[in-house]
């Protein structure tokens, strides 16, 4: 019987008594693992060697840890995932800058990129690939938290997505897993994001807002009070859909929303004989105009476009919020060989290559983003 993804990371997680990290059998396993072997760092803070030898050792440092040790299995599996790829992007991003010193800019975004890549491949769930992907984007915060002054939406965002204090337990371990001459410092630091997250209220829970309009809200709006009942003054509401070629978003659409006008991108481009490699602009403004008609007219509709991209998504959310519009993001996916053969099966399928690079710009929709946010899972 094949592995499932989690079981995978399970067989491979530190166990008691030993608490050993198999790490022969990692590199055997994973060719993202073996990619970080003979990447330079900078060695100031990382004069232990190489991405790969980096990582070895915050797994180690990880399983030393006497809080991961006293976390349920599933949580020190979950954990271990993350710690093993939170540098996956490195070899992508890694720069000699003009003094010579190296860095990665860049690399905890790319890295949310690769991890969901890899884990959809093989088949994780999604909050639980999600809730990985989210710390890996964010795990330098607790390093340099108090010079931020976006941190509140920052420790809020990751305690609605994944745990503030799992991302406390991912940086300890990756500042122990390296060699470097301020490490009490950075620790210290890092203690200082646990004790701001826990009187925030979004430590080890997701962060509450009277109503998921003021959470809206909270996230548009730079230093809105996060306790601040905000009225309820929208007028319509517009679903839009997000996620890639194959996923099944006109056949929601007919399940869930029948009556509704629809902003359909794909629909657009037949209209206006755009094949999907081609140039997307005037096909988009298109979308927009007639998207602005039906908000003119506070009519509900729904927006039928791929929106991998957070910023594509803003594109549309922050147009129905100026409207007064409500939000409710669907987001649907689908395994690879589902998602595949569908696309196959289309009258005129979308090229391989278009779909490979949606994928690599994939950002999973976010509680940040609208009113309600909904993962769906199709086939």
């Amino acid at each position: 019987m094949a592995e499932t993804a989690v079981s995978v990371f399970e067989r491979l997680c530190p166990a008691p008594p030993d608490w050993r990290v198999p790490w022969p059998e990692i590199e055997a396993m994973f060719s993202w693992v073996r990619r970080l072997e003979g990447v330079g760092q900078d060695a100031v803070h990382h004069a232990e060697g190489d991405v790969l030898t980096h990582t070895r050792m915050a797994c180690e440092a990880l399983a030393g840890l006497p809080e991961w040790r006293a976390r349920p299995a599933d949580e020190r599996v979950r954990l271990f995932t993350t710690v093993l790829m939170h540098d996956i992007a490195k070899p992508d991003c890694t720069r000699i800058d003009d003094d010579g010193r190296i860095t990665a800019p860049g690399h905890s975004r790319r890295g949310d990129l690769m991890v969901r890549r890899v884990l959809w491949e093989m088949g994780a769930p999604t909050a639980w690939r999600e809730h990985v992907a989210a710390l890996v984007r964010h795990h330098q915060v607790p390093f340099w938290a108090l010079e931020r002054p976006d941190l509140q939406p920052i420790a809020f965002r990751v305690s609605l997505l994944a745990r503030n204090d799992d991302l406390v337990t991912l940086a300890k371990a990756d500042v122990l897993g390296r060699i470097c001459g301020d490490l009490d410092e950075v620790l210290e630091n890092i203690e200082l994001y646990r004790e701001y997250c826990a009187e925030q209220d979004c430590l080890d829970a997701p962060r509450r807002f009277p109503s998921d309009h003021a959470r809206f809200w909270y996230f548009r709006k730079p230093g809105r009070d996060p306790d601040y009942a905000a009225y309820d003054d929208t007028r319509l509401t517009v679903t839009v859909l997000s996620g890639l070629p194959g996923v099944g978003k006109d056949h929601w659409i007919a399940a869930h929303r029948p009556d509704l006008p629809v902003v359909s991108l794909d629909r657009l481009r037949a209209e206006m004989g755009v094949p999907p490699g081609g140039d997307q602009r005037p096909v988009a403004a298109a979308a927009y105009e007639r998207a602005r008609e039906l908000l003119r007219a506070r009519e509900s509709f729904v927006w039928n476009a791929t929106n991998v991209s957070r910023q594509l998504r803003e594109q549309c959310t922050g147009l129905v919020a100026d409207y007064h519009g409500r939000v409710e993001i669907v987001a649907l996916e689908a395994p690879p060989p589902v998602l595949h053969a569908r696309n196959r099966a289309r009258p005129s399928p979308v090229p391989e290559a278009v779909i490979h690079r949606l994928v690599g710009r994939w950002e999973h929709p976010d509680p940040t983003e609208g009113h309600r946010v909904d993962w769906i899972t199709t086939g």
